[in-house]
């Protein structure tokens, strides 16, 4: 680590705190030589998980994106925000303790219908029938009389 202001080596650090969400360390530093500060934050590197499209396309994991979906499956339902961030968090966690950075959206769609079947019965059927592509009636009372 250098001093952005004169580009020593010689520093050390004045406070050590997490951030708010526990995800970084917040370290105040100061440089021996010119003797001005600075902040420097130290967080994990997380690995890019990789979603592998119905066409064989290959894209980033945007977990704005589930999010999205999920809250769109919901809305209008007594469900709340908490608990909806509560389904997002726990598929990404599902989705980054896999042995693989590659997944299909297959399966991201089975994990969302699985915790959406637990939180809203509603918004599970709006979601399946988006993912398994409903095209009549029968397809939704098909899916209906599972639950």
């Amino acid at each position: 680590m250098k001093c952005p202001y004169c580009g020593s080596s010689e520093l050390r650090v004045i406070d050590k705190r997490s951030s708010e969400n526990n995800e970084s360390i917040r370290r105040r530093r100061e440089c021996l030589d010119c003797n001005k500060r600075f902040t420097t934050y130290e967080r994990i590197e997380s690995v890019n998980l990789i979603i592998i499209k119905k066409d064989n396309r290959r894209e980033q994991f945007n977990r704005s994106k589930l999010e999205k979906g999920i809250l769109k499956a919901c809305e209008k339902r007594p469900v709340s925000y908490d608990s909806i961030m509560g389904v997002v968090n726990s598929i990404e966690a599902q989705l980054r303790n896999r042995d693989s950075i590659e997944i299909s959206s297959r399966e991201v769609g089975k994990l969302v219908m699985k915790e959406l079947k637990k939180l809203d019965k509603v918004a599970y059927i709006r979601f399946a029938s988006v993912y398994k592509e409903f095209e009549d009636v029968e397809s939704f009372q098909k899916e209906i009389n599972k639950l």
